[in-house]
């Protein structure tokens, strides 16, 4: 038998190690990946595939870590099936006994001891002249939802694994499980504007939002952006999707009026009736952008004045600072360590302002376990107390604010969002470096939206460390950011199935598949649903294999549908009874135009004076959007949704009439999709979008105010049109907070 070539094995190696052999782009062509796309891949992972001896020693060795150790480091299993655990035995063994412990994590313990030679076998292999089997244990108790731990010992070896009981589908609660429908507002936090706060949408305003979604929408949930720690520093750091910390939230959302400390503490209350402060926070309100390092500067003076006053509080051992500790307990290590990073941060900075990344600390605080780094901690402990502190407060507030909106009968509360990325150069990269993959950036291959690809500039998750970790750091990241909510976004929920690597060097066309272990990280995502009680919907944009999306309407995550995106074969945009039940239907994204820029071309706009359309671009995206806007008007008028009198072609509507703007409302409501979402932006017709993608100094991302204060929402007369018009579309399609699974028995456009 002829032996395999260099290509045949690094074809194998790739297979073995999750790179698809190629994709499929949007346009029908199936794009293979070249050799060197596949050496760097592996490479990052650990082979060394320079040549065909050393790759068929690196695919040996990898063989022989999996087969002998005793234990997998992580088993993910549904609850539904008996519990069973797989040994892996030199064959020699086989005679003798091999004894088993079982931790529940309810910390109730068994034991037994068995005979391997009794156990089935499932599989076998021989290497260096000596075979290896797999046996089959059963597990003597029943294990519950959740983390285990079982350790086996075979002789003088011992091995633990962790063993993870999840559920079969995600929580969808009592309504949604029922066939209900439901509806919310989307807004961007940071761009709420109010009397109330200091220049940034706060957690104080969304209090209040929540009052109005009560009353005046009777909707069920607010959405939010990604509220993930910064480094608010534009115009490169204050995009919520590439976060400094996935696991932490931005001190910026502090309501610090509110917080105990304010009432107890005399200096901070004479500053903020000081003419200076009184001044720079009118100054920041007036603003129609964040100014992201004012805000910050201004709150981080107050707050470590109400640090200072807290500290008071420490060595008397108070009831909060006593839930202070508790807090600081159930955190651990993942708290101590981001907020020892902001520490460091800020210390280095102070020493030398030149120095903004970690890349540039000294060498040994780029190491967060060094010697260096624990007597910093340990020097500085009430600087990193002080960001602990932050996030303490933090908690309190969303806490609050989840608590207010269950009181008001919103049954879902607030709407979370967990990024996908997270920034090179923050606290996730330095505090959890052997997570992520170093060699290659995730991004995306070239699509109509981007011919060239997207490079989105950060490593990949390193899934084999994920699992060697018992995936304790992925269940944290999905914990931590919906213990405060009733429901979580994943942002490109196809991470957790496969992303699109770019070995460094390459551009976004020279990228490559890798799957991901997705049955694993969906099963957690279930169980963290499950405790926490929080309804899943995953961001399937993009290119999506039928697979995933069968996968996710089985496990209860609900899909994520776009009214711009969702067209049928002829590329004509799909009928509302075409949508499908477990989804999440809403107008646009962040990245996307708003319905009214949508209509004015304000999105093209802005690309052409971002420098990114030459005049013939700008051109040929002006005339598809004319026959987009025809396409949307022949939907909305076979569904009935416009007024005879109502002119039938584009031309007609260089912007959003309200008459459009309703039936573009009503189209998404009476679709069948279970959830309804709105931005707040296309619900007062505003013109600018969020983010303009490929754009960071040429376009004001992340920063745009909303049209309406917090108070102009209740009592401006155009804003309260659009509330009422919103309104009335939730409850006759049977979205109305509350309300029992109905459909709409009309379809016309007049409302009640």
């Amino acid at each position: 038998m002829p032996s395999e070539t260099f290509e045949q094995v690094l074809d194998r190696a790739a297979s073995q190690c999750g790179i698809d052999p190629g994709y499929w782009d949007i346009w029908g062509r199936y794009h293979s990946n070249s050799t060197e796309a596949k050496q760097t891949i592996l490479r990052a992972m650990g082979l060394v595939p320079d040549d065909l001896e050393s790759l068929q020693r690196s695919l040996a060795e990898r063989a022989r870590r999996e087969w002998e150790r005793l234990l997998p480091p992580a088993v993910v299993v549904s609850v539904s099936l008996d519990p069973q655990l797989t040994l892996s035995v030199p064959i020699e063994s086989l005679g003798e006994r091999v004894h088993i412990s079982i931790r529940r994590e309810d910390g109730h313990t068994a034991d037994c001891e068995l005979y391997l030679a009794d156990l089935p076998q499932s599989g076998s292999i021989e290497m260096d002249g000596r075979t290896w089997v797999r046996r089959q244990a059963r597990i003597p108790i029943d294990l519950p939802l959740g983390y285990h731990e079982i350790s086996v010992q075979l002789g003088s070896t011992h091995a633990t694994t962790r063993y993870i009981v999840t559920p079969d589908r995600a929580w969808t609660g009592p309504h949604l499980g029922a066939g209900g429908r439901a509806a919310g507002i989307s807004m961007s936090l940071y761009g709420v504007r109010s009397a109330h706060n200091w220049g940034c949408g706060d957690f104080g305003d969304l209090l209040e939002i929540v009052d109005w979604v009560a009353e005046e929408l009777q909707a069920s949930f607010v959405g939010l952006n990604p509220l993930h720690a910064i480094h608010n520093r534009r115009p490169y750091n204050t995009s919520p999707y590439l976060p400094n910390c996935s696991f932490y939230q931005n001190f910026l959302y502090l309501d610090i009026e509110s917080m105990d400390d304010f009432a107890r503490c005399r200096r901070a209350r004479d500053l903020r009736a000081s003419p200076e402060v009184s001044r720079e926070i009118e100054d920041l309100r007036a603003s129609p952008f964040v100014e992201y390092e004012r805000v910050s500067a201004l709150k981080l003076r107050f707050l470590k004045r109400l640090f200072a006053q807290f500290l008071r509080e420490w060595r008397k051992g108070s009831a909060r600072v006593r839930e202070l500790r508790a807090f600081l307990d159930r955190e651990g290590d993942l708290l101590e360590k981001f907020a020892t990073y902001c520490a460091l941060d800020e210390h280095l900075h102070r020493l030398n302002p030149d120095v903004w990344l970690w890349p540039q600390w000294p060498e040994a605080y780029q190491d967060p376990d060094s010697p260096e780094t624990r007597a910093f901690r340990k020097r500085h402990w009430r600087n990193v107390l002080f960001y602990e502190f932050l996030q303490w407060q933090i908690d309190i507030q969303l806490r609050r604010a989840q608590q207010h909106a269950r009181e008001r009968h919103l049954s879902i509360g607030l709407y979370h969002d967990l990024a996908l990325a997270t920034d090179r150069f923050g606290s996730d990269l330095w505090a959890h470096r052997p997570f992520y993959v170093a060699g290659c950036r995730v991004g995306s291959p070239p699509d109509d939206f981007a011919p060239k690809g997207q490079d989105w500039g950060f490593p990949p998750p390193n899934a084999e460390r994920h699992r060697e970790d018992g995936y304790r750091l992925f269940a944290e990241s999905i914990r931590k950011n919906c213990r405060n909510g009733g429901a979580l976004r994943i942002d490109h929920v196809m991470r957790l199935f496969r992303l699109y690597w770019i070995p460094d060097g390459c551009d976004a066309t020279l990228g490559a598949y890798v799957k991901e272990r997705s049955d694993d990280f969906v099963r957690i995502l279930a169980l963290e649903s499950v405790r926490n009680q929080v309804v899943v919907v995953g961001e399937d944009l993009g290119t999506v294999e039928p697979e995933v999306r069968k996968t996710l309407a089985r496990f209860g995550i609900f899909s994520y549908r776009l009214f711009y995106f969702e067209k049928n074969q002829q590329n004509e945009f799909r009928r509302s009874s075409e949508y499908p039940a477990q989804a999440l239907v809403s107008s646009t994204t962040h990245d996307l135009p708003t319905l009214a820029g949508f209509w004015l071309g304000t999105d093209i706009e802005a690309r052409r004076a971002a420098g990114m359309l030459d005049d013939e671009g700008f051109r040929a995206q002006t005339e598809n959007r004319m026959r987009e806007k025809q396409k949307m008007l022949d939907v909305l008028a076979g569904e009935k949704l416009l007024p005879d009198h109502m002119p039938r072609y584009a031309a007609a509507y260089p912007e959003l009439t309200g008459e459009l703007h309703n039936a573009i409302v009503g189209f998404l409501a009476e679709t069948p999709s279970q959830l309804l979402a709105i931005n707040e932006e296309d619900l007062t017709k505003e013109l600018e979008q969020q983010n303009l993608p490929g754009t960071t100094w040429q376009y004001p991302n992340w920063g745009r105010k909303m049209r309406y204060t917090v108070e102009q929402l209740r009592s401006d007369g155009e804003a309260r049109d659009y509330t009422t018009m919103f309104r009335n579309w939730i409850v006759r399609s049977g979205r109305r907070n509350g309300a029992p699974a109905a459909r709409s028995a009309t379809g016309g456009t007049e409302l009640q």
